[in-house]
């Protein structure tokens, strides 16, 4: 069978014509609203990288956009564009308030209510439109409305577990937390049970002593 050619830059479609011109303020307040956002870069999370550092919030979202697009495929029919946009946004109201792990999270915390009240102002600078559809995909994730925020709910967990697997962790780090963590979103789609038991039985590993999930022999 004969092979197809690799495609070049000329085969591609071109570029859409652009719209109209943004104004000076919709740019300044976009780059504004970016500055804001590095901070996520510096706002840490309980988990640590397999280097022994804790992981900041925007990996732990790097990770997730690349898990989604692993896969991609067995979920069907789904806007994977939105897909993508819920996993970035899900967390960026972390760039104010910071992250409260799981294990620590109280009714006293309110996560919810601070998170989207922290989400509003690090959105200020953008522009009404910008800020109704942040907030909108941030609601769609937090309440699961549709099936692709029950499936970035799904695997948001899923990421924040094998992380933990990887890590270099502290002695006294809670393994058996995370036999029961976020179970109730594993009904979402069945890889994500296949899935599961595969990240379970690293888990449980961890928890008996085991080395570190990927970690050489």
């Amino acid at each position: 069978m004969m092979q197809k050619p690799a495609m070049t830059p000329s085969d591609c479609s071109p570029l859409p014509p652009p719209g109209a011109e943004p104004s000076a303020e919709r740019l300044r307040g976009g780059l504004a609203f970016i500055q804001r956002a590095e901070r996520l870069k510096d706002t840490l999370r309980s988990a640590h990288t397999s280097g022994g550092r804790r992981e900041s919030t925007a990996e732990h979202t790097w990770r997730l956009c690349l898990m989604a697009m692993v896969f991609e495929r067995e979920f069907g029919a789904v806007d994977v564009a939105r897909l993508l946009k819920l996993c970035v946004v899900h967390d960026l109201g972390e760039a104010i308030g910071g992250d409260i792990p799981a294990v620590a999270q109280t009714p006293a915390h309110d996560k919810s209510a601070r998170e989207r009240a922290d989400l509003e102002t690090l959105l200020a600078p953008l522009d009404a439109g910008l800020r109704a559809e942040f907030l909108a995909l941030w609601d769609d994730y937090e309440h699961a409305r549709t099936p692709e925020a029950r499936l970035v709910k799904g695997l948001d967990k899923l990421e924040t577990l094998i992380q933990h697997n990887q890590g270099r962790n502290p002695p006294d780090f809670d393994y058996a937390f995370n036999l029961g963590y976020g179970r109730k979103y594993m009904a979402a789609h069945p890889l994500f049970e296949a899935l599961r038991a595969l990240v379970d039985r690293d888990t449980q590993r961890r928890a008996d002593g085991g080395p570190a999930a990927g970690a050489s022999a």
